[in-house]
């Protein structure tokens, strides 16, 4: 695991007060989702979890909109439009900000995110460039990510876990119960480069976790260290 950097507490009104928001990224089948509830549930600092867009309740509208484009059954919640694609879920990931009152945030020190805009820009870059190969995947990743800068904040820390791209698909293929087809694969294989590119063009937001040969309790310890890390980085730095 490489060192853990953290940006110090946000500027503006209150930037004190304000949770440390904390995503985990990284691609399909790498150990996120399992390694964030974990995670969350052991934390000593009061922690606030939010879901990943897939897995939000059926009922609820991000669970609504998310069906509607996994209608197809593509996994790449593909539907043959995806500028739109990209602004339902731009969209959906700013409506997560908007409802993060004073009241639910009361008392809370950590807002752990289980993917955040960082994958909407790689996932969707990786997708519009296979529709317009013209234009390089980096390039669209990094205009979803300015549009993002616009309308709200970045994470103060992000946590990319790696893999073997291979072990990790054949994970995401046995949890959905059906083989991946070639333009999936392609697809996640060019979210893994572009997350990789994000991370090295900003090293002081994003902490590179390598879990190759991990299994779940081990990825889990490891993102659990490093945001237990952050946060006393932080407490470091609010007490001088």
């Amino acid at each position: 695991m490489t060192a853990i950097t953290v940006p110090g507490p946000r500027r503006g009104d209150q930037a004190h007060a304000r949770p440390l928001w904390v995503s985990v990224e990284g691609i399909n089948g790498v150990g996120k989702t399992t390694s964030v509830r974990a995670t969350a549930a052991a934390l000593r600092s009061p922690c606030l979890r939010l879901d990943e867009l897939t897995d939000q309740a059926s009922d609820t509208l991000p669970g609504r909109v998310i069906a509607a484009l996994a209608s197809s059954g593509d996994v790449c919640l593909r539907t043959g439009h995806p500028i739109v694609e990209t602004l339902a879920l731009l969209a959906l990931k700013f409506r997560e900000v908007e409802h993060l009152t004073p009241e639910l945030l009361d008392g809370v020190e950590v807002i752990l995110e289980d993917r955040g805009v960082d994958s909407v820009a790689v996932c969707q870059g990786a997708i519009l460039h296979a529709e317009h190969p013209a234009t390089p995947a980096r390039m669209v990743a990094d205009q979803i990510l300015a549009t993002v800068r616009r309308w709200r904040s970045m994470p103060d820390a992000t946590l990319l876990l790696t893999g073997d791209r291979d072990v990790c698909l054949a994970r995401f293929a046995a949890r959905i119960g059906r083989s991946l087809p070639a333009s999936a694969v392609e697809v996640i294989e060019r979210t893994d480069q572009l997350y990789r590119e994000l991370a090295a063009a900003e090293p002081d937001r994003f902490t590179v976790i390598d879990v190759t040969g991990y299994g779940p309790e081990e990825t889990g310890k490891a993102v659990e260290t490093a945001v237990r890390a952050l946060v006393d980085h932080r407490e470091a730095l609010r007490a001088s």
